[in-house]
């Protein structure tokens, strides 16, 4: 049987976090009573994560595990998960564990509404400068996307897996993904969850190494969005006509 809910989590160097965010995971997803499964995805990690992970499967017969031959990004690991995912929904946060999995049932009672869910990050526990340099993208970003999205940001969100499905991705754009579903004319919604200081470890995924691209990234988007096809179709030649002995004229 397959499970309702498939859970993402990108790592890169979470030794020390991973197996104690499995056990805040575990009894909340247990208590949304439906089947799930949890798919690591190691980007490259040049520590201990690996070992880890792989003493965790004996005990924990819905984890999954897929390793990278080395870094390619927290785009490529959502990717890789999103694709070996057998879940009706997705739900993605962050390795280190500054997202909260108590947050989880708030966004996966709202998924059945809409096709994706995002976490709203209050009372951010980040430095002040990393603080103001994510408040300022995200007004520029909704400014010429115009998702609607406060904090795309946000790790924790839930989606619809055939919507996702629909969704093309490049190096980069899951910092984009509720302004793509957007173009598809996709349903979002936002909710604001609870975000934690990281106290093990330090940021793999920061600004300043996936940001540079950043400003390219979200032309191409505005791009996308200004070429979006929407034609509007008058009417169609009935089917009846065919049936009443009119000929195929392409043949």
């Amino acid at each position: 049987m397959n499970p309702e809910y498939s859970v993402i989590i990108p790592l890169k160097n979470e030794e020390s976090n991973i197996a104690l965010l499995i056990d805040e995971l575990e009894p909340v997803m247990k208590s949304i009573n439906h089947p799930w499964e949890l798919i690591c995805v190691d980007d490259g990690s040049t520590d201990r994560t690996r070992s880890v992970l792989e003493s965790l499967l004996a005990d924990h017969p819905y984890l999954r595990l897929i390793y990278f031959n080395k870094n390619y990004g927290q785009s490529s690991a959502f990717d890789a998960g999103f694709k070996a995912a057998k879940g009706k929904f997705i739900i993605t946060l962050d390795g280190d564990g500054q997202n909260d999995p108590a947050d989880i049932p708030k966004l996966t009672a709202l998924i059945e509404e809409c096709d994706l869910v995002c976490g709203t990050r209050v009372n951010r526990r980040d430095t002040l400068s990393k603080r103001l340099v994510s408040k300022a993208a995200n007004l520029v970003r909704n400014w010429l996307c115009g998702d609607g999205v406060q904090d795309t940001g946000c790790s924790l969100k839930v989606y619809r897996k055939s919507s996702l499905d629909k969704i093309k991705m490049y190096h980069g754009l899951h910092r984009f993904l509720p302004a793509l579903f957007c173009i598809e004319g996709f349903r979002i919604k936002s909710i604001p969850v609870n975000h934690r200081e990281r106290v093990r470890g330090k940021s793999n995924y920061n600004f300043f190494n996936r940001s540079f691209n950043t400003l390219a990234d979200l032309w191409a988007v505005r791009w996308m969005q200004k070429r979006q096809l929407r034609y509007q179709i008058d009417k169609e030649l009935p089917p009846y006509l065919k049936d009443k002995g009119y000929k195929d004229l392409r043949k």
